[in-house]
């Protein structure tokens, strides 16, 4: 059995099954599963118990899954000691948010991937919070504030924010001054946040209530501009609205804190090469912003 055939395994294993692990690879399924099945006849045991929903781990399966990916850690580290100053081989999987990720990130993995032909730079636009470890990512880049979790995460910039409305919204319903306010007003969000205001350092949390959600900042733009509620966005997306007036800060006295950008992998000990040569890009291009108040300092 080579390398290709243990790494195979482990994305089958960790993925669930063999249509999902060759979306992971880039292979076609017939190629998984003879990969696989040319493992079990060299190991002559079942690994992987077929069924109508994908593949489970056989008690032996489980066992051997640790240690072919702790091979694979292990190859793939070697590789990049022996490789020549600077030169990146194999894929990166990068997870991006759909709001920027293509205006904002694309940019740097295709300068990333100019740099270093032999990289398969593969990035996946989406405002879904995705499971790194369950769907295969290398790492992921989020907006925003990170929750508690057991990923790595690394810090590359900042990005602004703003409460807004519309006009005819204000004109209907008033625009809140303080955060006992605003909790009180129909607001346009992702799911069930909570949201911060700035009081000078402290921040404040809220929990605001509204019957429009979305999650992309984009549309909820829209819905903003459409005066079906207050909305808390970053600036790059509703700069030109406010110039025409078509939106308006409100709270200002109590400000959105800066957002964080940030670069988040697995746990390990040390992160892959690519990942840090990743990150370093994402640090040129963003690290220079400091903000002036934040609730992440």
């Amino acid at each position: 059995m080579d390398i290709e055939e243990l790494r195979t395994f482990v994305e089958v294993a960790d993925a669930g099954g063999v249509t999902a692990a060759s979306r992971r690879l880039g292979v076609s399924k017939s190629i998984v599963s003879r990969r696989l099945a040319r493992i079990e006849e060299d190991l002559g045991i079942q690994l992987l118990a077929r069924t109508t929903r994908g593949a489970a781990l056989t008690e032996a399966g489980a066992t051997f899954r640790d240690h072919a990916a702790r091979i694979c850690a292990e190859i793939e580290i070697a590789r990049e000691t022996i490789l020549p100053a600077g030169e990146l081989r194999g894929r990166l999987r990068i997870a991006a948010p759909l709001t920027f990720g293509p205006t904002h990130f694309a940019p740097v993995f295709a300068t990333l991937a100019q740099r270093h032909p032999k990289l398969h730079v593969q990035a996946n636009y989406t405002d879904r919070f995705v499971d790194l470890i369950a769907e295969g990512f290398d790492c992921a880049i989020r907006v925003g504030h990170l929750s508690d979790s057991t990923l790595l995460a690394r810090r590359v910039g900042w990005t602004t924010a703003k409460y807004v409305a519309s006009p005819d919204y204000i004109e209907r319903h008033g625009a809140p001054e303080t955060p006992e306010e605003f909790v009180t007003h129909e607001v346009v969000m992702q799911g069930t946040e909570t949201w911060m205001a700035m009081d000078g350092d402290k921040a404040i949390p809220m929990k605001p209530q509204g019957r429009f959600k979305a999650d992309n900042a984009v549309a909820l733009v829209a819905a903003a501009l459409a005066g079906i509620g207050l909305a808390g966005v970053p600036e790059e997306l509703i700069g030109e609205h406010l110039a025409s007036g078509a939106l308006v800060p409100v709270m200002p006295r109590y400000p959105c804190p800066d957002l964080g950008i940030y670069v988040i992998r697995p746990p390990g000990q040390h992160p892959a090469r690519k990942i840090r040569v990743l990150t370093e890009m994402l640090l040129e291009c963003y690290g220079h912003y400091r903000p002036t108040a934040t609730a992440e300092r």
